[in-house]
């Protein structure tokens, strides 16, 4: 019962911090929510942290929080009774654990204001937040397509990364070197077609196939910032809820599909 109740909480906090993981988790099997949602609540709360005090120690103490919450899941010992700690042990163990710890030590840079200094900064930062979230999600389903699923996922941190940019700048900060949407764009036409990536050749295994549901806006998101680097800037990315919504449901259909 009580596991029951913290799963909700998860997916409440889910559906209210982070829709677009929502409604994937919500389009995979139900038992991969059990997975899923305790793992989508542990990235919310990580990320927020930065953000809901203006104070950076303060900030790095919350972060210091989940750090030590890691540490517990990963000796295998007694973990804290907190509506996401506690489900999150379950779902992804001791190593689960020791493979989010990235997670968050790259949001201690978001804590201190710290904008990235370079492309290759960026990157190590999209990897250790969106790569690092993807493949501990997809590993407690059972997959073994650590290199592809961790691709996906530095795609998806930046998708998102993108979508964050106008309230990044709003809290004065620089989220590229160079804020140009010259460069801007150049930085998305890296990254197109997403099937020239090495890593995604790699065919999906089951557990891959649910976790990358994730990503179900990358290619749209990806696209349009390429047509329109501005809108990047002027928080124009989002599209329309309808082609949204159609997107997953195609998305959804293809796992089902699968084999």
């Amino acid at each position: 019962m009580q596991f029951d109740d913290d799963l909700n909480a998860c997916a409440a906090a889910v559906e209210r911090g982070d829709p677009d993981r929502f409604r994937a988790a919500m389009a995979a099997p139900v038992p991969a929510r059990r997975v899923l949602f305790p793992i989508y609540a542990f990235n919310l709360e990580v990320a927020r942290a930065p953000y809901v005090t203006q104070e950076p120690m303060i900030a790095q103490m919350r972060l210091q929080w989940w750090a030590d919450a890691l540490d517990e899941i990963a000796s295998g010992g007694m973990v804290r009774r907190h509506e996401v700690a506690t489900p999150l042990a379950l779902a992804v163990g001791p190593e689960g654990a020791e493979l989010l710890r990235p997670a968050v030590e790259a949001r201690r840079r978001d804590a201190d204001g710290s904008d990235p200094a370079d492309a290759e900064d960026l990157e190590a930062y999209l990897s250790d937040t969106g790569g690092t979230l993807m493949w501990a999600a997809a590993r407690a389903l059972g997959s073994a397509r650590e290199a592809r699923v961790r691709a996906l996922g530095t795609h998806l941190g930046f998708a998102n990364y993108l979508l964050a940019v106008p309230e990044l700048l709003r809290r004065n900060r620089q989220p590229f070197p160079d804020m140009s949407p010259g460069a801007i764009g150049a930085a998305v036409r890296s990254r197109l077609p997403l099937r020239a990536d090495p890593d995604l050749a790699e065919r999906p295994d089951a557990g891959a196939r649910v976790a990358e549901l994730s990503a179900w806006r990358v290619p749209a998101i990806l696209a349009r910032a390429a047509r329109d680097p501005q809108a990047v800037l002027d928080g124009r990315l989002g599209g329309s809820e309808a082609g949204a919504r159609l997107s997953l449901m195609l998305t959804a259909a293809g796992l089902r599909r699968l084999p």
